[in-house]
């Protein structure tokens, strides 16, 4: 509902009165009463509920219309029941029958006034924001609105903005979209995406950022898979090298040529074979070159050196299918959702079994895994056991205490897909088909999700890829930007924080950054046990100055205080203003001369003078305004 109606009951007729009718701004889902000892009885409020919407705990105070200050009005404050209990529950099931006793509501400061005013209903205050009653004082109103409802996130909101229509690539036609739920859809670096066809042959087509634009009908160059794709990633560490997981359990590696597809390729770089059954998933390593990870239906997890084209390890101990599996931040774990309902953490070079188990997602319908906050936790992407897509907060130092927190979001067919933001510890998350899309900020302490506002599209959308850090523009405070896929087009989103000094550079918002799309070692010396580090940047232009370090802002009143505007004004005053205005006004119309001054009259001696015509005169001569209808009588011809 929309309204909230506040009655009196009497003990005589009629009884039920309606003293006052409130309308929300929102639905209203749960009220409750605030206890009497909160009200702030200095102004008059007699009542406050707490609206429960669905976003939104709102208060709203009744007050009764008096005047307000020091004094307290003893006949709106009969004495109350306090907080103390009369008797424990063993002495009133024996039979005791003490009572509490009444609190009074004005404090030792306060004098009660003897005389009640005249009677008037309370009405409700304002609904938009928290009133001055509501807080113990305004000093402690941020403490004590975050006491409440718990730390609020500096990114909560983060806007989405579809760039302009120039970065489009469209016409976009017969797009894959039978991919399986393993694959995010299509992949992007930060020069060229990779679009899967749904047509004969597992093709793939390539397309350059620079080249945005309308795409030809016909004669588009692709890659030619052979089989169809079930999972395909841009190698990290070369714009140029496309690895594609096929149908028949083997991984092709094709190799772009600079500029971009002029022909179709056929024949791939290498052929990577060693699993049994067909491949649900590849995945880089973050820190070396050309080293893979693949999942598959033969339930194991392979390890690859793209140098040599060998199998270098084999991970077992998985009993079903293996839903998703991500590298740690530095490289040394890797972690692996089953269906089977367990979350693994395996330490590659020491071992093929498990370092680690514990419970995962008690849904069964697919599931995404990726490392937060430095490693220290996983956070998972799957569905509880109603199927409603939720997401799960797991310690990677003991899987076995299963999730330490849970986020639910709503109930979708498609698996959220996450992408993890190490420098603002923000994840943004969607599925295939969706419109929405999710974004939380993981904090390392509880409640470990902050939910900022989510971004909205007209169409369902069949992907979501993010470019490098480097490829945002700090000057709009953008933290991310990603590539939206749809049935026909790809749009640049970019993901923005909203800030007054943007000509200043947001240096709590843009850390040093690492330079991921660098490798700090290779596939043969991580595999020998040396373990590399990413060396980080700054993104900050060297003509813009840090926020930190930037001049405080004065703060301007740009209002008039409220009691300019209340302030009782006596007839006289009004008139003056009035008449001043009106002599500002014509006064600004003294440099305009008026049409008739520049007509030719008649000279002084042919007028009848006249007291109209003087008056005429007179009154054209000192206000400039208008030409008055008057008598006038020529004489001779």
């Amino acid at each position: 509902l929309l309204v909230i109606d506040c009655f009196e009951v009497s003990a005589s007729e009629p009884f039920l009165s309606q003293v006052s009718h409130c309308l929300t701004d929102a639905p209203t889902r749960g009220v409750a009463m605030v206890p009497k000892l909160a009200l702030d009885v200095l102004s008059c409020e007699v009542m406050r509920v707490l609206q429960l919407t669905d976003s939104f705990i709102v208060p709203i105070n009744y007050h009764v219309p008096r005047k307000s200050g020091q004094e307290f009005h003893a006949d709106l404050y009969p004495d109350t029941l306090g907080r103390t209990a009369a008797m424990s529950a063993a002495e009133w099931w024996k039979g005791g029958e003490k009572q509490e006793a009444p609190v009074r509501g004005c404090s030792t400061s306060s004098s009660p006034l003897s005389s009640p005013s005249s009677s008037a209903a309370p009405s409700p205050s304002s609904t938009s924001g928290l009133s001055s009653g509501f807080l113990p004082s305004p000093s402690q109103s941020a403490k004590a609105i975050s006491s409440m409802l718990g730390p609020s996130s500096k990114f909560r909101h983060l806007q989405g903005v579809v760039l302009h229509r120039d970065t489009h690539f469209t016409n976009l036609k017969r797009l894959n979209l039978t991919t399986p739920g393993e694959c995010d859809g299509f992949c992007a670096n930060r020069h060229r995406v990779a679009v899967p066809l749904a047509t004969a042959g597992g093709q793939i087509a390539i397309f350059e950022l620079s080249q945005a634009g309308k795409l030809a009908d016909t004669g588009l160059p692709t890659i030619q898979n052979s089989v169809n794709v079930a999972d395909f990633s841009w190698d990290p560490f070369n714009s140029h090298r496309l690895v594609v997981a096929g149908d028949d359990a083997k991984i092709r590696v094709w190799q772009v040529p600079k500029g971009g597809l002029t022909e179709t390729l056929t024949e791939p770089e290498a052929i990577l074979q060693g699993h049994t059954e067909k491949i649900y998933s590849v995945k880089f390593h973050p820190l070396a070159s050309g080293l893979l990870a693949s999942s598959s239906y033969d339930q194991t997890v392979r390890l690859w050196n793209l140098e040599s084209g060998d199998e270098v390890k084999a991970l077992r101990g998985h009993q079903d299918q293996i839903f998703g599996m991500a590298w740690s931040p530095d490289g040394k774990l890797l972690a692996t959702v089953c269906k089977d309902g367990k979350l693994r953490i395996y330490d590659p070079r020491k071992s093929a079994d498990p370092v680690q188990e514990g419970a995962g997602p008690e849904g069964h319908r697919g599931a995404r895994v990726v490392w937060v906050c430095d490693g220290i936790y996983l956070m998972v992407s799957g569905f509880d056991s109603r199927s409603e897509r939720t997401l799960y907060l797991h310690s990677a130092e003991s899987l076995s205490s299963g999730a330490i927190a849970s986020a639910p979001t709503d109930v979708s067919p498609s698996t959220l897909i996450p992408f993890y933001d190490p420098d603002t510890s923000v994840v943004i998350l969607t599925g295939k088909g969706d419109t929405r899309v999710y974004i939380f900020e993981i904090v390392p302490e509880a409640p470990y999700f902050l939910e900022c506002a989510s971004f909205n599209s007209s169409e369902p959308h069949k992907g979501l890829a993010f470019l490098p850090k480097t490829e945002c523009v700090v000057q709009e405070v953008e933290v991310a930007r990603g590539l939206r896929l749809s049935k026909t087009s790809i749009e640049p989103v970019a993901f923005r924080v909203p800030r007054v000094r943007k000509e200043f550079f947001q240096d709590d918002v843009y850390p040093d950054t690492a330079v991921w799309w660098e490798s700090s070692l290779t596939a043969s010396a991580w595999l020998a046990g040396s373990d590399g580090k990413h060396h980080s940047i700054s993104l900050k232009p060297k003509d813009m100055t840090p926020v930190s370090e930037a001049p405080k802002e004065v703060q301007v009143r740009k209002y008039l205080p409220s009691s300019h505007y209340l302030e009782e004004k006596t007839d006289e005053q009004k008139k003056d203003e009035l008449l001043s205005a009106m002599i500002g006004k014509l006064g600004n119309m003294d440099d305009n001369p008026l049409p008739q001054e520049s007509f030719q009259g008649v000279e002084d001696d042919e007028w009848v003078s006249d007291k109209q015509t003087q008056m005429y005169i007179h009154t054209h001569t000192h206000t400039h305004t208008h030409i008055y209808p008057c008598s006038c009588v020529f004489q001779g011809d």
